[in-house]
């Protein structure tokens, strides 16, 4: 195995954002009553006025702040690996890197934007954030940065990975997290992402001391993971690679996608690949239109691609992929030819899972594993035309409390959604 460090040192300052470097602006996200685009004064009742400017910014960087950095530093700069045993056991001339996001006290990628949210609401004096969450990372993510500023925490989580994942739950619960399942109205209800965020908006918008935190999906979201990509910029430059030739990564909303491949968006020659379920196929089987963010309209409506926000996809492992919606960043990307995207069922996603632990010796989380699986797929078509190709992903998180789903696919109980 081969890794490639950076010193605390050499954490990056400040955020790369897309935003100004996009061909043409996107469209304004819209008021859900009155169908105008909405400005800052809508979105306050939600979040902070830092985070909103940041939705909006045409600034080419911006800087992170120092109490942020210093707790980033608790983790950051995270690991680039090659997966040299697994590039031998698919006998590819292709060179696997991959962006080690499990490292952090959540285990993956959520807490690059958790630790920030927190940090510009307890700037404005907000006492209690409320959120949504699926597979729990985002939950437990949030959980965690609230205890680092002293705020409450309450988190709406699918019902379906709230009883599939219970470890989560109790995660978020030793951060000091409220945990309800989601949707609160009908027990019976599997629940989705689009369920949830209705639920926690629904909950800060009725209340003077709460504002809302979202993991996934807006711009200032994607802006804080973009510190994955830019690590692995000079990373890569470590390891002896001038570039990369394609950049994955698995995507629900779109946050470690974005966090790994938005710093190379302007370096021609480099693909960019979004690997999504087959199951809740946003952009491979989607419409580009605008819609909801959340099952009751309560949000502005996003230009991107979805599957409808009443869309109720089934309950597969890949909690956090189970969005019907995208980041309009993303979309727009998509629909401009600039990103491919791909979908796998989950008994392909899982049997690449396996295949990564018993060489790499990593257990994915469910969500990290379809990134995975296509890796695994490119390295086989490089191996198949004989051309030595540099293949980046972003292991966006570990799987240590989804053995359940493992459990299933060792045991033939896996449904091939």
């Amino acid at each position: 195995m081969a890794r490639f460090d950076l010193t605390t040192d050499q954490l990056p300052t400040a955020w790369f954002n897309l935003l100004p470097r996009l061909a043409e602006p996107l469209q304004p996200p819209l008021h859900p009553a009155t169908r105008e685009p909405v400005g800052p004064d809508d979105l306050a009742p939600l979040f902070p006025m830092a985070l909103i400017a940041q939705e909006m910014s045409t600034e080419p960087w911006i800087d992170i702040p120092g109490e942020v950095l210093d707790i980033l530093k608790l983790w950051r700069p995270t690991p680039l690996v090659r997966a040299e045993k697994l590039e031998a056991a698919l006998g590819t001339p292709a060179r696997i890197y991959f962006k080690d996001e499990s490292v952090s006290p959540a285990g993956s990628h959520k807490p690059n934007t958790a630790v920030p949210q927190a940090f510009y609401n307890k700037q404005e004096g907000v006492s209690r954030l409320t959120t949504e969450t699926g597979a729990g990372q985002w939950g437990s993510s949030l959980s965690f940065a609230c205890a680092q500023f002293d705020l409450e925490c309450m988190v709406y989580m699918v019902r379906a990975s709230y009883q599939q994942k219970p470890y989560r739950r109790v995660m978020m619960e030793i951060w000091g997290g409220n945990v309800v399942p989601s949707p609160v109205d009908d027990e019976a209800n599997p629940g989705s992402l689009g369920a949830a965020i209705s639920d926690a908006v629904r909950d800060a918008a009725g209340r003077d001391d709460s504002h809302y935190a979202l993991g996934s999906v807006l711009n200032h979201v994607l802006l804080h993971q973009t510190i994955i990509g830019l690590e692995a910029k000079e990373q890569l430059a470590l390891a002896g690679e001038e570039r990369p030739d394609v950049v994955l990564g698995s995507c629900g909303g779109g946050s470690n996608l974005g966090g790994i491949t938005f710093p190379f968006v302007p370096d021609e020659g480099v693909r960019l690949v979004a690997v999504e379920p087959a199951s809740c196929p946003t952009l491979t089987e989607g419409s580009f239109d605008y819609d909801f963010g959340d099952v009751a309209g309560m949000t502005p409506l996003l230009p991107m691609y979805t599957l409808g926000h009443d869309f109720m996809p089934p309950s597969i492992h890949a909690g956090g992929l189970r969005y019907h919606g995208d980041s309009p960043i993303v979309s727009k990307l998509v629909r401009d030819g600039r990103m491919e995207a791909v979908a796998y069922p989950q008994g392909k996603v899982f049997e690449a899972a396996v295949q990564f632990a018993r060489t790499e010796g990593k257990i994915p989380a469910p969500e990290t594993a379809h990134a995975i699986r296509a890796v695994v797929d490119e390295a086989l078509a490089a191996k198949e035309a004989g051309e030595e190709r540099v293949i980046l992903f972003n292991y966006s998180g570990h799987g240590h409390l989804d053995l359940s789903a493992y459990d299933d696919f060792l045991n033939g109980r896996l449904v091939d959604a």
